[in-house]
This record gives C-alpha cells, structure tokens and sequence, in this order.
C-alpha cells in the first residue's frame, strides 16, 4: 500500500515563503511521478506543480512558475514545494500525488495515491 502525507502549510503573510514536505511510503519517489495540486474554497482542483518519473523533469503551472519550486529528496523518498513570493490567490488546501503508471501528467486521473492535503492561507 502506497501512503502519502504532506506536511508543513500554515499562515503566512503576503510575499513569505513555506516549504511543504510529501513523504511517501510504500514506492521509491523514483519509479513515480509526483504532482502537487491544490483546491480554494469554492473552486475546482487545479495542478500546481509535478516531476516526471526519476525526477529528471519538473513542470509548473503559469499561477507559479518563477515562485515554487519541486525538489525530490531521495533518500528520505520525500517531494518538496518550495513557495516563494506567496499570494493571497494561493491560498488552497495543497495535495501531493503519486502515480505509478505515468512518466509525467497534470491531469488528476492519472494519479493513484493521494495525500490528505495541508492548508496553507496566505494572508493580504
């Protein structure tokens, strides 16, 4: 069985930065693809970030490109996001995913393992 458990949201202020933490169990972060999504309030799903299988490639949505950053941390089979520049449009509950049959997808189907999502409120 696959876990994933992010960690790290919070309250921030306007131009902070937080770094969230994705630890999975039961598959080596290697052999999966692993996005970051997040959902505000009264609106849908929506892809933030992710890294192909192997980690050789990382992909961002325009909202964030330039602002976040993904970086895998092998050895402890840990994802990070690094959130620079935070905007209160960023609030969200952010959810990491793994999938272990795509090299690479922004399309939530085709992640297997979810997280249960940390909340993260960036306050104006």
């Amino acid at each position: 069985q696959v876990l994933v458990a992010e960690s790290g949201g919070g309250l921030v202020q306007a131009g902070g930065s937080l770094r969230l933490s994705c630890a999975v169990s039961g598959r080596t972060i290697g052999d999966s693809a692993v996005n970051w999504f997040r959902q505000a309030p009264g609106k849908e799903r929506e892809f933030v970030g992710g890294t192909s299988r192997g980690g050789y490639s990382t992909y961002y949505s325009e909202s964030v490109e330039g602002r976040f950053a993904i970086s895998r941390d092998n050895a402890k089979n840990t994802v990070f996001l690094q959130m620079n520049n935070l905007k209160p449009e960023d609030t969200a509950v952010y959810y990491c995913a793994a999938s272990s049959f795509r090299f690479f997808s922004r399309s939530e189907s085709d992640f297997d393992s979810w997280g249960q999502g940390t909340q993260v409120t960036v306050s104006s």
